[in-house]
């Protein structure tokens, strides 16, 4: 896209471009990589085809990612760190990618899809952090 002006408006093809562009820094993180690598293998095209029906869905209201998110990462060794990278790879394509609206909604959205994410799985400083419990003896 260099010498073109950034997009500003969300479109079909603006979110292949990102999802492709975020997921290929993906694969090259040493952080999060592995991550990826170990759940998906090197066959990457189905789950690339969701994450363009996910964001999709969360920006333009396509309704046409069905899945649960919630339930796919729960059994993956995720932690704070892994949140921390994702989104400052995301927020890097995003920033090379558009610009105005389309830049402010990716980033938003982003940003509260980890927060739900953390929340669910019980990571970092959103994480439910429940009394311990007491005997009657303790108390």
């Amino acid at each position: 896209m260099s010498g073109a002006a950034l997009p500003q408006r969300i479109t079909e093809e603006l979110i292949a471009e990102l999802v492709d562009s975020f997921y290929a820094r993906v694969r090259e993180d040493p952080l999060i990589g592995p991550v990826f690598l170990d759940k998906l293998g090197e066959d990457w095209g189905p789950h690339l085809s969701k994450l363009r029906d996910f964001w999709s869905s969360v920006t333009l209201m396509s309704a046409r990612y069905r899945g649960k998110p919630h339930k796919v990462h729960m059994p993956l060794p995720l932690e704070m760190q892994h949140f921390e990278r994702w989104i400052a790879l995301f927020e890097a394509t995003v920033t090379e990618l558009c610009t105005g609206p389309a830049r402010f909604l990716f980033i938003d959205r982003a940003h509260r899809i980890a927060d739900s994410l953390q929340i669910s799985l019980n990571i970092g400083p959103k994480a439910l952090k429940l009394p311990e419990r007491r005997t009657p003896a303790e108390a």
